[in-house]
C-alpha cells in the first residue's frame, strides 16, 4: 500500500485512494538513503517507507550489473510483493548520453505516480551527497508531484567511526572533495587551505594522491583509507603503496599535529 506522511499527527494516509480529509491524491516518490554497506545502518524510517511503497527503484550505471544498495535492504525488506525496477543512469562522459537515462526515468516514474502508486528509489549512503536522485528528485517535483527525502549514513561518517578517527573537532574545517575524475587542483588547495579532506571515489589515484599528500609536508601517515564501507572486502587502514582499492574508496586525510 503506497503512504502519505501527514507530518504534524504522525501518521500515514494510501496514497491513491481517498484520505480521511476525502481528498484523493496521485502517488508520492520518495528518495531513500540505504546507507554505506551494513544492513543495520538503515534507519527505521526508511524501513518504514521500503516496507509500504508500492514499488522500490534502485539505480544502476549499466542495465543487470545489479544493486549495491538493493543488496543493503534485503535483510530487512521484504521483496516478495513488491515491484521492483531498474534505471539506468549511465556515468558515460556524453551529458546527451546520461539525459537519455534521466529522461525514461522520469517518464516512467510520472507514469507510475499517476496511477497513484508510490515510488521509493533507494540510493547508496545520503542522498544529498553527490547522489544523481537529486536530478530525478528536482525533476519530478517540477511538475507538481510530492517528493520527500529521507536522509542516511554517509560513507566517510561509518568510516571514520569505524576508524575511530574524528572527521573534525574544534574550530577545523572540513572539505569533501568527488574523485571520480581527477581533482589534484582541488586537492592541492584543499591541503593548503583545511584541516580536514574527504576525498570519495578516489579508488584509482590512492598512490597519486599519497604522493601529493607528501609533497606538501603531510606525513603519509595522516591519510586513511576506506574502501568498501559495510561490505565484505572492506579495508580500513593505512595507505599501502601497489595495492588496489575497491570502487567505493574514500580516503579522510588528517593535518598532522591536530588533536
Amino acid at each position: 500500500m503506497s503512504l502519505k506522511s501527514d507530518i504534524k499527527d504522525n501518521i500515514y494516509f494510501p496514497l491513491g485512494h481517498t484520505s480521511i480529509l476525502g481528498v484523493s491524491t496521485t502517488g508520492k516518490l520518495y528518495g531513500i538513503s540505504v546507507g554505506p554497506g551494513e544492513p543495520d545502518l538503515l534507519t527505521i524510517k526508511a524501513k518504514k517507507i521500503l516496507d509500504s511503497c508500492d514499488v522500490i527503484a534502485y539505480p544502476v550505471k549499466t542495465a543487470g550489473e545489479g544493486s549495491v544498495a538493493l543488496n543493503i535492504i534485503k535483510p530487512n525488506i521484504d521483496l516478495s510483493n513488491k515491484e521492483v525496477k531498474e534505471y539506468v543512469f549511465s556515468m558515460n562522459p556524453d551529458y546527451v548520453e546520461r539525459q537519455k537515462g534521466w529522461d525514461k526515468a522520469f517518464e516512467d516514474i510520472m507514469s507510475t505516480l499517476t496511477e497513484g502508486k508510490s515510488i521509493a528509489m533507494i540510493t547508496l549512503g545520503d542522498l544529498s551527497i553527490f547522489s544523481t536522485y537529486m536530478r530525478i528528485d528536482m525533476m519530478i517535483k517540477s511538475k507538481g508531484f510530492e517528493t520527500e527525502l529521507v536522509p542516511g549514513v554517509p560513507s566517510f561518517c561509518h568510516g571514520a567511526s569505524l576508524a575511530g578517527i574524528p572527521l573534525t573537532m574544534g574550530e577545523e574545517a572540513l572539505v569533501v572533495i568527488p574523485f571520480n575524475q581527477s581533482r589534484f587542483d582541488a586537492l592541492e588547495n584543499a591541503l593548503d587551505n583545511y584541516e580536514n579532506i574527504v576525498l570519495m571515489k578516489a579508488f584509482k589515484h590512492v598512490d597519486e594522491i599519497a604522493d601529493a599528500v607528501v609533497s606538501k609536508g603531510r606525513n603519509i601517515s595522516c591519510i586513511t583509507v576506506m574502501s568498501n564501507i559495510g561490505m565484505e572486502d572492506q579495508y580500513i587502514g593505512p595507505v599501502v603503496k601497489g595495492k588496489k582499492y575497491g570502487y567505493f574508496t574514500t580516503l579522510l586525510i588528517k593535518k598532522e599535529g591536530k588533536e
